[in-house]
């Protein structure tokens, strides 16, 4: 990947405005002094000059193309739908832009993998919105691993739930129902949750998987349409870590009351546990983490350590800060050469474990993740 000595701040143009750019995105991006917002494009006009106003962007573009050809723009974040990615992504590229796009990267592994091969080519920076990787208690609790807190892995249990994504949802979430969208919860929150946990952890060498779909039929509140899917709306997930720790996952949507994240890690000297009460966290849903080194003691609170915490002060969601801090880990990335930001290879790996945990669905085999 291309080495620069480019200042910062990091010149930003900005393509989409729905609810998570103006929720995380702009708020984040306004926030941190190592970046400047320059431009914004939306196909809804209005949107983008409300965005513009709120948050001190300097102009509004008036397509796609005007914004990722305009001289002033370094970095391009992409923020439309998932269908939409490929295209608008491929687009920046082309323009020698480097770029960001959100989670999933695309529909498809190989259009993932074209989009890697072609960064590559044209050596460009790229980055993938798996930002809760680089959150402070993920970062905390892989080095609390590396130094030997649990002694050797022995397995890893993480259950995930939300009330997102539910049989009826709203119509800006229309978009998420058809099963080729590769939107569904097991792409969105699950990719998100296993790039966290197996950031720290290492990665599964093998798995078996279910995804069940249970919300056979989805309708739109708004319009009260009726749409059919195959989507699958949970994830349990088995395997195996370096061929030794046992890994388990579960991820479901749609769950009524008592949202929220448990890890549970277990070595041969000590034990984690690793709790929020939200998959989606609120200001001051702060991640939990508990552990205890030896035999038969009480799990104690481990809180992370100031020094994880790389972000101006501010009033924003825990959701949001974790964005933060992958917008930081990147722009840290471009001043020292660095590589601590997820990028678009870490998209490919992720999108093909969910791919071969569909695969392992439907075959009912164990699938080698490698």
């Amino acid at each position: 990947m291309m080495e620069t000595n480019q200042k910062l701040p990091l010149r930003v143009g900005v393509i989409g405005v729905g609810n998570w750019a103006r929720h995380g995105h702009l708020r984040v991006l306004d926030l941190l002094p190592q970046y400047a917002l320059q431009a914004v494009f939306s196909q809804r006009r209005e949107a983008a000059e409300a965005a513009a106003r709120e948050y001190h962007i300097g102009r509004v573009a008036s397509s796609v193309d005007e914004l990722i050809d305009s001289a002033d723009i370094d970095l391009v974040v992409v923020l439309n739908t998932a269908p939409q990615h490929a295209q608008t992504v491929k687009r920046v590229i082309e323009a020698g832009k480097d770029v960001y796009c959100e989670w999933p990267l695309t529909t498809t592994v190989a259009q993932s993998q074209e989009l890697l091969e072609l960064a590559r080519a044209r050596d460009v920076r790229h980055m993938v919105g798996l930002q809760r990787r680089v959150a402070p208690h993920n970062r905390y609790v892989r080095d609390l691993l590396a130094q030997g807190f649990v002694g050797e892995l022995r397995s890893v249990r993480m259950h995930v739930s939300m009330n997102y994504l539910q049989a009826l949802r709203s119509r800006a979430l229309e978009w998420t129902v058809p099963p080729e969208n590769f939107s569904s919860v097991v792409a969105i929150y699950g990719g998100h949750f296993m790039d966290m946990v197996f950031a720290a952890t290492g990665w599964p060498v093998a798995i078996a998987a279910l995804t069940p779909n249970q919300f056979p039929s989805v309708t739109i509140k708004e319009t009260g349409v009726s749409m059919n899917t195959t989507a699958p709306d949970q994830l349990v997930l088995m395997g195996m870590l370096d061929e030794r720790a046992v890994l388990s996952v579960h991820i479901e949507g749609g769950k009524r009351n008592g949202s929220g994240v448990q890890i549970d890690i277990t070595g041969t000297e000590g034990d984690l546990r690793i709790t929020n009460e939200s998959a989606f966290g609120d200001v001051g849903d702060d991640y939990v983490i508990l552990g205890a080194h030896g035999d038969k003691q009480p799990l104690a609170r481990l809180d992370v350590p100031q020094g994880y915490h790389r972000l101006p002060a501010s009033e924003l969601p825990s959701a949001v800060l974790e964005l933060g801090e992958l917008y930081w880990a990147y722009a840290h990335d471009v001043s020292h050469c660095t590589h601590e930001a997820p990028d678009f290879a870490d998209a490919v790996r992720m999108h093909r474990l969910i791919d071969g945990a569909l695969a392992s669905f439907s075959t009912r085999r164990f699938m080698f993740t490698e």
